[in-house]
């Protein structure tokens, strides 16, 4: 009994200690990112032109708009602007299967990868770049196999490069708010220092609609949305008319748990576990983005609870669209 005994009491003190280093390393963190953001020089891009038409295709998500699709915690969407089409982050490919949810979902849509012009990596966690392995080695994968991707320009907040599998696309790190095509662009890396998850960096893409404004993109809002709201409004003169993708609300429930544990609630937050993601800091999302009175608003179920969603539903109502994979979001 004596052995259990000391034995607990080394898991309890090897627990407290991590979790102490880990809260001294958040509040070192979260310095350093206001002072990164705080001195960062960010410069104007508008006017850079527009595009005439824009859809965004959900090829990955927690939910599908039918049964012959694949979903999982993860992302990847297509975004059809004019005659450019970008590959917004490679989903995450949990099973590590071949052809992976994202090829298979590609092919049931009629997207093949010779199709993409661009392919745009929001930020380097598992559920974007193709599962754990390439988050490990820096890498994107469509799929646990070689994949005939075409050599098209891919632009990550972070140095990633094409893994083993799909080898040909040319990695372009982005530093600061870059226009990539006429009508396009990105809207820099925003870091966050997060509990788990350490020093994040995360851009969006923003699409300048003819007649209508700004679409932003997101791949999960790591971010937060007040501050990619706030640089929008920096480099841009267009308004906001829509805003898509994950933004990292998994309050009341979650996607990804361990046992009893909501682990995207401690992952996807810069405060310590026990005050974490709250009712309240959807309510301030919803806030943030009623300030600038968006016409579309779609949130990803991926990184998002059901609860958060139907908050969203609730506030934006006709403006508010369901994100599903395979169902067409057309601007």
């Amino acid at each position: 009994m004596m052995i259990l005994f000391y034995l607990l009491l080394a898991i309890i003190l090897l627990f407290a200690a991590f979790i102490s280093i880990k809260v001294l390393q958040l509040k070192s963190g979260r310095e350093r990112v206001d002072r990164e953001i705080a001195s960062a020089e960010i410069q104007k891009l508008s006017p850079f032109g527009s595009v005439k038409s824009l859809s965004i295709l959900p090829m990955i998500d927690f939910y599908a708009d039918r049964e012959n699709l694949e979903t999982e915690a993860g992302v990847s969407y297509l975004v059809s602007a004019d005659n450019t089409k970008i590959l917004l982050d490679v989903g995450f490919n949990a099973k590590k299967t071949h052809p992976s949810p994202l090829l298979h979902n590609m092919k049931e849509l009629g997207v093949t990868p010779q199709d993409l012009d661009m392919i745009f990596i929001s930020h380097a966690h598992l559920d974007h770049v193709g599962g754990m392995e390439d988050q490990k080695q820096k890498t994107f994968s469509f799929s646990r196999a070689p994949v005939d991707v075409p050599e098209i320009p891919a632009y990550t907040p972070v140095s990633l490069n094409p893994s083993k599998h799909n080898p040909k696309p040319v990695a372009h790190t982005i530093n600061g708010p870059t226009v990539l095509k006429e009508g396009i662009a990105s809207i820099g890396p925003i870091p966050r220092f997060l509990f788990l998850m350490g020093y994040t960096s995360e851009h969006a893409l923003a699409v300048n609609v003819e007649g209508k404004g700004i679409v932003i993109i997101i791949g999960c809002g790591h971010q937060t949305i007040e501050r990619i709201i706030e640089r929008a409004q920096a480099i841009f003169d267009e308004p906001i008319y829509a805003i898509i993708g994950g933004l990292h609300y998994p309050v009341n429930g979650g996607r990804i748990s361990l046992g009893p544990i909501n682990i995207q609630h401690i992952v996807g937050s810069d405060q310590p576990p026990w005050r974490g993601l709250s009712e309240k800091d959807v309510k301030n999302a919803i806030t943030a983005i009623e300030r600038v009175s968006p016409q579309i608003v779609s949130l990803s179920a991926h990184d998002s609870s059901d609860w958060s969603i139907d908050q969203f539903r609730k506030a934006f109502g006709d403006r508010y669209v369901d994100l599903k994979v395979g169902k067409e979001i057309i601007i």
